[in-house]
């Protein structure tokens, strides 16, 4: 590979470490026309080993808002990431797959006797399987993101 090529490389990596990023902060802000924009138009996610839905990013996203509207506090911690880039003969190609582990800790809603939020949390971790696409008008986009929960745990 040449210096250009492996500068590319590079700068497609932390492209595709950004969006990954991105989907992280738009669900944990609840900034569903951010985490729609990050998809590609036929774009899909599928939380079904979660309980969730499988479906177009759209629709996801109107499921997402509803449901997190159960949980006021969340922060996802994405890490472990494994970026493959698609190897065109040594020149990097226009797609990707990311495997990155999670923890998400959360707090469900939950009014106390004093009116202060005093509800269990609640703690799933796994892995995600996001694949993105290079688009020519918005860079790097999701095509597919995949929750695979491994466990969850429920604690006053």
């Amino acid at each position: 590979m040449t210096q250009r090529v492996d500068l590319a490389t590079v700068m497609d990596r932390l492209a595709i470490d950004e969006v990954v990023t991105g989907y992280a902060v738009a669900v944990d802000d609840g900034d569903w026309a951010a985490y729609r924009a990050l998809f590609t138009p036929g774009g899909r996610a599928d939380y079904s080993s979660a309980g969730g839905i499988e479906g177009p990013a759209a629709e996801v996203a109107d499921w997402l808002a509803e449901t997190m509207g159960l949980f006021p506090v969340r922060q996802h911690l994405i890490v472990n990431r494994l970026i493959r880039l698609e190897d065109r003969g040594g020149w990097p190609g226009d797609r990707a797959e990311v495997l990155a582990d999670f923890l998400n800790p959360m707090r469900l809603a939950g009014p106390g006797s004093d009116g202060a939020v005093t509800a269990p949390n609640f703690v799933a971790a796994g892995r995600y399987t996001f694949a993105v696409a290079r688009t020519a008008r918005d860079g790097w986009r999701l095509t597919r993101v995949t929750v695979h929960e491994k466990w969850r745990h429920v604690s006053a």
